[in-house]
């Protein structure tokens, strides 16, 4: 049998109450959708082998376009209701090779503490399953009016974990006239037994607006901002291409260099690297190495858009200045935003291209060359 530890993370609800035009799952919360918060906090943690999502039908490609590389073993459909979801994810992972323990999570709790699945896997070597709950300390009133008593009462969150054969059947031999507000209410009413660990404030759900203002909040104080600058300069020569900005322009001359010499996209990659302290563009594409020969510099571009996200990273702000005399710059100033905007995804406010010339001084004004410069504003974690 598998000692395998899959987590099944739950994300196909519609989060109406949470407001907005998307399912709060794949909302943006400090620049990253709320499903890629959750999986990156499952990832992180070293006795998960995989990886499992249960979507809403017809949420597959946006599921995909949030969590980018991150890593799934795989995007699965799931139902209308949450218990439907989380029965087609199990059944994935017993037709998979199954499991010998499972997490299962709401994507709705992205921000997870690796302490407590310490806690929840410990707890399953005395029992079938384990939840996090903490202690209730406001005074709980019925509607009729009466105290209840808030000492035997507990919240409960996720991740909830199981022997993965113990909740498979018990999902098996539920009652389907029946809802069930979560998977340890199932497998105790099969005679499981469930132990309390200690859960903790960060796994609050996201519901309502409030919610995502105050994680907004939260995650922008445990983040710090990054400034790299970049410059670089080409010459200029007869029979060659101007690449500048990501695409081409027409001119009687173009840039010489190793690569196709977008001098304009060799600054915001030396930029995004030093805001990374990672070194410069030579540094990680040496001219030495000649499968850089002509390479299109958007590769070079897609590489530090990577490094960043690599990092947990948010590209903030792009500032490029171009340098010269010819040719002009301010027909082709909204291609290039929108060129740069595609390669590192980027919203296109977000990205700012300017010219000057240097008054027919010096390289660029005997029009010999092109110069660039170019500021990148990051955001990253704190520890980062």
């Amino acid at each position: 049998m598998t000692e395998k530890t899959v987590a099944l993370l739950v994300a196909a609800g519609q989060g109406s109450r949470a407001g907005g035009d998307v399912p709060k799952q794949f909302r943006l919360v400090a620049g990253k959708p709320v499903l890629a918060h959750a999986v990156a906090a499952l990832a992180s943690h070293p006795t998960i082998d995989s990886i499992i999502v249960a979507v809403g039908p017809g949420q597959e490609e946006t599921a995909r376009a949030a969590l980018g590389d991150r890593p799934v073993a795989a995007i699965v459909e799931g139902a209308d209701s949450r218990r439907g979801s989380v029965r087609a994810g199990l059944e994935h992972i017993a037709t998979s090779g199954g499991a010998a323990r499972i997490l299962i999570h709401d994507a709705a709790r992205p921000f997870l503490p690796l302490a407590v699945i310490d806690r929840l896997l410990a707890a399953l070597d005395r029992a079938p399953g384990a939840i996090p709950t903490l202690p209730i300390a406001d005074t709980l009133v019925s509607h009729a009016g009466e105290v209840v008593d808030r000492n035997a009462l507990v919240r409960v969150q996720t991740p909830q974990a199981f022997h993965f054969d113990a909740i498979l059947a018990a999902h098996r031999q539920w009652d389907d006239s029946r809802e069930a507000t979560d998977d340890a209410q199932m497998l105790k009413a099969q005679g499981g037994a469930i132990l309390l660990v200690a859960g903790d404030e960060r796994l609050e759900k996201l519901t309502y607006p409030q919610d995502f203002a105050r994680a907004e909040a939260q995650l922008g104080a445990a983040r710090s901002i990054r400034v790299g600058m970049g410059y670089d300069v080409h010459r200029l020569a007869e029979k060659e291409e101007l690449w500048l900005g990501g695409i081409k322009i027409p001119h009687d001359r173009g840039l010489s260099g190793h690569s196709d010499a977008d001098v304009a996209l060799h600054a915001i990659v030396d930029a995004l690297l030093g805001a990374l302290a990672e070194g410069d563009i030579g540094s990680h594409f040496p001219p030495s190495d000649p499968q850089w020969r002509g390479a299109a510099s958007h590769r070079f571009l897609e590489y530090a858009g990577e490094r960043v996200a690599k990092r947990d990273g948010i590209v903030e702000h792009i500032d490029l200045t171009l340098i010269c005399e010819a040719p002009k710059i301010g027909p082709h100033r909204d291609a290039m935003r929108a060129r740069i905007a595609e390669i590192l995804g980027l919203p296109l406010d977000r990205v700012s291209v300017k010219a000057t010339t240097t008054e027919r001084l010096g390289f660029a004004g005997r029009r010999e060359g092109i110069a660039a410069q170019a500021v990148a504003t990051l955001s990253l974690p704190a520890l980062s």
